[in-house]
């Protein structure tokens, strides 16, 4: 192949031989089945295997805990009972840690009406059971979206759906019952959007086994350009759950606030399906990234990318990727709120803090850490400050600055202490900056003070603003 594609898999790691409470032990048998899971979902390097070493900054043991942070689980770095179950049921093959160059920008569709032709059958079931299973998966996308699905019976469809085993001509090849179930690709021309199921597995129409339904459901989100939700509530999760009333089966509010994202809500009147344009109307509370007036609530680096915040969404910049990923707060912290006033990243702490009116919550990767939200007040705020407006923090003096309406106030991290001498008005020491300030980011020894729809690179050995920019230039606007 010419270059990555979003390749989605359904894996099922089998048993393991480890401790259950013991740390990862080299000599452990089922070592290589680790790392191989650990490969083909978190990243780790092949280099990792030769540098194993049994203590926690070994590249095995940092992986399980990434692990762990993702699925919501102990972080412990260890394969303890709770963590061996996960590893132990059937998933969905997209790494939920990754280099973002497999993600070609945010795909979709670019029509509303997709065709797709059922290639072949597996022998499991009798065909009207597989046409109808697969009727039923595009059913659960096709109520909440402008899309469309009718099926052709011969020549190439958007979507095509096939069984195969082993090598079956597209470089993934399936490796027998008990291991990858499907994959599938993002939407595109030629090979994309097409889904492959293992022939190898027994596929079911009911609750127990593989469900036909289930994972045609999931492996078609992915199609339609669906990543990874962490909301285990979610059919986008990735490891795989089984819904034992599969006739009143419906997708998580998360799923459809996802697909809507990308297509936006189903059309008020038969025969509208009309792919939503940008601006996106208000009343769907999805922003459009170009919109001449868009304005964020927060923003934050986050281990090397930026995070821009707004509404109940943020948009996800990386080095890997030229296209902003474009995603839902919840999908990756269900637990926190929307509508964020501020937040900014302490990186030798490796955590994000996160305001919302007088609270405040610490992030890490995807994990809430315990015992937040705290009170604002805690830092060092008088009583009268209800909320932040912007946060940065300067890694290199250990010092976060925190904006409220015409002031700033400044907290130091190695004495966790508001200092003195502050508030201090922000005119006065950032000269040429709108005094309401919404967000700030710290790029290329500058400092990006956004304002509304406007944003002011100021030069802080200068003491000036040098440049006055659109907010969302930084989405490539």
């Amino acid at each position: 192949m010419n270059h990555l594609v979003l390749l989605v898999l359904l894996g099922l790691s089998v048993g393991s031989a480890y401790p259950l409470n013991g740390a990862v032990k080299e000599e452990d048998p089922n070592m290589e089945l680790v790392q191989q899971y650990l490969e083909n979902y978190y990243n780790l390097t092949k280099e990792g295997k030769s540098v194993f070493r049994r203590k926690d900054s070994s590249p095995v043991v940092k992986k399980i805990q990434e692990m762990q942070k993702f699925l919501g689980l102990e972080v412990t770095g260890k394969l303890d009972s709770n963590t061996l179950e996960v590893i132990r049921k059937p998933r969905c093959g997209v790494p939920d840690v990754g280099h973002f160059s497999t993600f070609p920008g945010t795909p979709k569709w670019t029509k509303t009406h997709l065709t797709y032709r059922i290639v072949n059958y597996t022998p499991d079931l009798p065909r009207d059971a597989v046409d109808a299973a697969i009727e039923k998966a595009l059913k659960v996308w096709e109520e909440v979206t402008p899309l469309t699905f009718s099926r052709k019976h011969e020549g190439e469809a958007d979507i095509m759906i096939s069984f195969a085993v082993k090598e079956h001509g597209d470089f993934y090849p399936f490796d027998g019952p008990g291991y990858s179930l499907a994959h599938a690709y993002p939407p595109g021309p030629g090979l994309y959007g097409d889904v492959h199921f293992d022939d190898d597995e027994k596929w079911t129409e009911s609750a127990s086994g593989t469900n036909l339904f289930l994972v045609a459901a999931h492996e078609l989100g992915h199609s339609l350009g669906l990543l990874h939700s962490a909301n285990p509530e979610a059919l986008m999760y990735p490891v795989y759950n089984t819904f034992t009333d599969l006739a009143r089966f419906r997708l998580s509010q998360d799923d459809v606030d996802g697909i809507q994202s990308l297509y936006g809500p189903p059309p008020t009147s038969p025969g509208t399906s009309v792919v939503p344009t940008e601006p996106i109307p208000p009343a769907s509370g999805i922003p459009a990234k170009c919109d001449p007036a868009l304005s964020f609530d927060a923003i934050s680096t986050l281990r090397g990318e930026i995070l821009f915040f707004k509404n109940r969404y943020f948009w996800r910049r990386s080095h890997w990727s030229r296209e902003p990923g474009f995603h839902l707060i919840s999908s990756f912290w269900p637990s926190l709120p929307s509508n964020l006033d501020a937040a900014y990243e302490v990186n030798s702490k490796d955590t994000v803090f996160i305001f919302k009116g007088n609270k405040f919550w610490a992030v890490r990767g995807n994990e809430v850490q315990a015992g937040y939200p705290k009170d604002i007040h805690t830092l060092g705020f008088p009583s009268t400050i209800r909320k932040i407006d912007a946060a940065i923090s300067d890694k290199e003096k250990k010092k976060t600055y925190f904006f409220v309406e015409d002031k700033y106030w400044r907290f130091d991290e190695s004495s966790q202490s508001m200092e003195r001498g502050f508030p201090r008005r922000i005119v006065d020491d950032f000269p040429g900056v709108e005094p309401k300030v919404d967000a700030v980011l710290e790029a290329f020894g500058f400092l990006y003070f956004f304002s509304g729809s406007s944003q002011f690179e100021f030069d802080p050995n200068a003491k000036r603003v040098t440049h006055i920019f659109k907010s969302n230039s930084w989405l490539l606007c």
